[in-house]
C-alpha cells in the first residue's frame, strides 16, 4: 500500500547560495559552502530522492516509479519513465548567470530535455528583483550585438519581486534568479541549462563558468517582452482560501491558505505534492496509519492511490499543491 511520502533532502553547493536553508528552513546544511539548491523531489540519474518515512524508508522515488508507477502516478504522464516533476528550493545570495532552457521542439537535437518551471518567492530582501523575458522593444540583432560588447544584461527585463510572489518561465524565456532571494522551484524534471551571461564571474578552479550561446540563441524567445509576477485572484472555498498559480498541460499549481480548518487533499486522478510556505499543515492517510505534520520548507508526496488524504491546520498557514499534466 502506498501512503504520502516525504524525502530526504539532496543538498547542492552552489557558488552564489548561502546559508538561509538552515536558517528559514532546518536544513542540515555541510559546514563552510554556499549550499544554493535542496531538492526536495527529485527522479534524476545520480540524485533519486530517498523515502524518509514509513515502511518504504531507503527507498528511491525511482524504485517507486519502476515498481509501483500507475498506483503512484495515476493519469500523470512519466517522461523517460521517470517522475514528471523536479522540485527545489534555492537560496541566491547573489545573482545567478542569465540563462534559458531549451523548448520540446528543440530540447532532442540540442541534446538536452525541455523545461519550463514556475518560481515561487518565500523571502525577499526589500528592492530585491529578478530578471525575466527581454525588455520592450529589444531585437535579436541588438540582443547579440551586446553580447559581443559586454552589455546584455541591458537587455533582459528586471522584475521588482516580494515573498508571496510567483513567476511561470516557460522554456525559451531567459531569465536569472536575482539577489537575496529565496523560492520554492516547481519545474519539470529537467537539467538541462543554457548559459548567456555570468556576470564575469570565475568558478571555484579561477576560470570563468562555460556559456553556451549557440544553444541559448536558438532557443530564447525573441517575442518574450517584460513579463510580470502572476496576478491570481483568491477564492474562498469554506475557510479556505485558494487560488490558481497555474493551469497548464506541463503541471498545474494552487495557492491554498487558511487559519483553522481540514478537508481532503487530491482526487485520486493523479498524484500530486504538497509544500508549505508558512505555519503547518497536517496529513492523515487513515488506510496505512501516515500521519506527516509538514512545516515550511517541507514538501510530500501524494500517490494517486493514497488520495483523497486528510489535512488540517490549526494557525496561519500557507501551502501549495502542484500536479503533473499529462504532457509527454
Amino acid at each position: 500500500m502506498l501512503y504520502p511520502f516525504v524525502f530526504v533532502p539532496r543538498l547542492k553547493p552552489r557558488l552564489w547560495g548561502g546559508r538561509s536553508l538552515a536558517t528559514l528552513y532546518g536544513k542540515s546544511l555541510p559546514p563552510g559552502e554556499p549550499v544554493g539548491e535542496s531538492w526536495e523531489i527529485s527522479d534524476r540519474p545520480g540524485d533519486e530522492s530517498l523515502i524518509a518515512n514509513g515502511p518504504l524508508a531507503g527507498r528511491s522515488l525511482r524504485w517507486l516509479i519502476a515498481e509501483h508507477g500507475p498506483a503512484l502516478l495515476g493519469a500523470a504522464t512519466a517522461p523517460q519513465g521517470r517522475f514528471p516533476l523536479l522540485v527545489k528550493i534555492l537560496d541566491a545570495r547573489e545573482i545567478l548567470s542569465v540563462q534559458v532552457h531549451p523548448p520540446a521542439r528543440l530540447a532532442a537535437q540540442l541534446g538536452g530535455e525541455p523545461k519550463s518551471e514556475l518560481w515561487y518567492v518565500t523571502q525577499a530582501a526589500p528592492g530585491a528583483t529578478l530578471c525575466a523575458g527581454l525588455k520592450e522593444g529589444v531585437s535579436r540583432t541588438e540582443f547579440e550585438q551586446r553580447l559581443q560588447d559586454g552589455t546584455v544584461a541591458e537587455c533582459i527585463h528586471p522584475v521588482p519581486v516580494q515573498a508571496g510572489d510567483a513567476l511561470f518561465l516557460p522554456s525559451g524565456r531567459i531569465h536569472a534568479l536575482g539577489t537575496d532571494l529565496v523560492i520554492f522551484e516547481i519545474q519539470q524534471n529537467s537539467d538541462t541549462t543554457y548559459r548567456v551571461f555570468d556576470w564575469n564571474r570565475v568558478g571555484p578552479d579561477g576560470h570563468p563558468r562555460e556559456l553556451h550561446l549557440a544553444q541559448a540563441l536558438a532557443c530564447i524567445d525573441f517575442d518574450d517582452f517584460a513579463p510580470r509576477p502572476i496576478q491570481a485572484a483568491w477564492q474562498a472555498d469554506g475557510p479556505v482560501e485558494q487560488c490558481s498559480l497555474l493551469a497548464h498541460p506541463l503541471f498545474s499549481v494552487t495557492e491554498h491558505r487558511a487559519t483553522a480548518a481540514d478537508g481532503r487533499l487530491g482526487s485520486g486522478e493523479r498524484v500530486a505534492v504538497v509544500g508549505v510556505v508558512s505555519g503547518a499543515v497536517q496529513l492523515d492517510h487513515p488506510a496505512s496509519g501516515e500521519s506527516l505534520v509538514l512545516k515550511p520548507g517541507q514538501f510530500a508526496l501524494l500517490p494517486a492511490s493514497a488520495q483523497p488524504v486528510a489535512w488540517s491546520v490549526t494557525a496561519a498557514s500557507t501551502w501549495l499543491v502542484a500536479t503533473p499534466g499529462t504532457l509527454p
